[in-house]
Order: C-alpha cells, then sequence, then structure tokens
C-alpha cells in the first residue's frame, strides 16, 4: 500500500499513505470548526483517519480524498458527539474565545471577533461556510458530504455569509480595511452589497 506507481508520464501517484499526511491540515480545521474544542478536534482526525487506513480498499484512487475524508470526519462527528450530547453550546462564544489567537496584524476583521461570530452561526450553515470557504471544496462537493441537494449548500452558504456580515457589522466594502482589491473581490464574488455612492 506504500508503493507509488508511476502514472503514464512517468511522475509517480503519492502512496494513500503520503495522501491522508497531506490532508490532515484541512481535516483538523474542519474538525475544530465542528467541534469546537482542540482536543475533540485531535479525537475526531484520529477517528478519521484509522477509519480511512482501514478502509483504503474502498477509496477509488484519482477521486477527491478530501471529500471523502471530510465524509468520514462529519460522519464520525454526528456518531461519537452530536448523538451522545457531547456537543457543547457556545452562544456566547465563550469557548471560541479561548480558541482566538491575537493575530498581531491590522485589519477590519479580528480575528476573536470573526472566530466568536463563526461560533454563533447555525451548525449547518458554519459547515457549508468552512466546506466551500475555507476548505475550497465545490458546491457538489459539499452537497455530498452532507447528503443535502446542492440547491440547500447554496442556501445556507448565502444565509451564512448574510447572518456572518451582521454579526460583524460589515454593510459593505467600504467597512473592511482591506486594499481595493480585496474590496472588488468581496464585491464580484457577491459576499457584500456596495454601498451607494
Amino acid at each position: 500500500m506504500a508503493e507509488t506507481k508511476a502514472r503514464e508520464g512517468g511522475a509517480p501517484q503519492p502512496s494513500f499513505r503520503d495522501l491522508l499526511v497531506r490532508e490532515m491540515p484541512s481535516l483538523r480545521a474542519f474538525a475544530l470548526s465542528l467541534s469546537g474544542s482542540t482536543h475533540k478536534a485531535d479525537d475526531l482526525v484520529q477517528d478519521t483517519l484509522l477509519k480511512a487506513w482501514g478502509n483504503s480498499d474502498k477509496f477509488e484512487p484519482g477521486t477527491n480524498i478530501r471529500a471523502w475524508l471530510f465524509t468520514i470526519l462529519r460522519n464520525t462527528y454526528f456518531t461519537l458527539y452530536r448523538r451522545q450530547g457531547r456537543e457543547v453550546q457556545d452562544v456566547d462564544g465563550v469557548y471560541s474565545e479561548k480558541l482566538s489567537v491575537d493575530g498581531g496584524q491590522e485589519g477590519a476583521l479580528d480575528l476573536a471577533d470573526f472566530r466568536a461570530a463563526l461560533a454563533r452561526l447555525p451548525e449547518d450553515q458554519r459547515e457549508v461556510l468552512i466546506l466551500v470557504g475555507a476548505s475550497g471544496l465545490s458546491y457538489e462537493e459539499a452537497a455530498d458530504i452532507c447528503g443535502v441537494a446542492i440547491g440547500t449548500i447554496k442556501s445556507r452558504m448565502n444565509r451564512a455569509r448574510t447572518r456572518l456580515a451582521q454579526l460583524l457589522g460589515i454593510a459593505g466594502a467600504s467597512d473592511l480595511a482591506g486594499d481595493r482589491q480585496t474590496g472588488a473581490v468581496l464585491k464580484q464574488g457577491g459576499a457584500i452589497a456596495p454601498k451607494n455612492p
């Protein structure tokens, strides 16, 4: 299993182990966003990697391993934590404040405020923001992971962006201290409605 097979072009294909190692940071970020606890996130990632390793024969080389691993992680989370009632409701953002680290850079969005606002989003909206926005998965891949229609993912994403902007007090691109390029990207992507001049 640790061997690498050469592709037709001659470049070696990464082993299954290498693919797992490469996705660990993304898995940890997703696990942290779901569980809200570094300890639970580490346990989730470990359980996910063990399940993936044990089911490596079910993974089809050439397919999206990140989506496959995120599905395993998400299912593990709901099985182990949500059903057992271990999920901590963090309505006031007390636990997420403990996770925040002062970034030390200037900007309109302070990391602690962003994390607190993100923690206040409903779980389904927060999950879609992490899958699509932070992890770079497509709407289709997120829909497969969550087991819902693409339209549901798009709707959750739109509601999450709108609510996050409200929580952060962002009404338009001028509320951000970023450069003109950042504002243009946000306007083009529809994340922020432009203010009337």
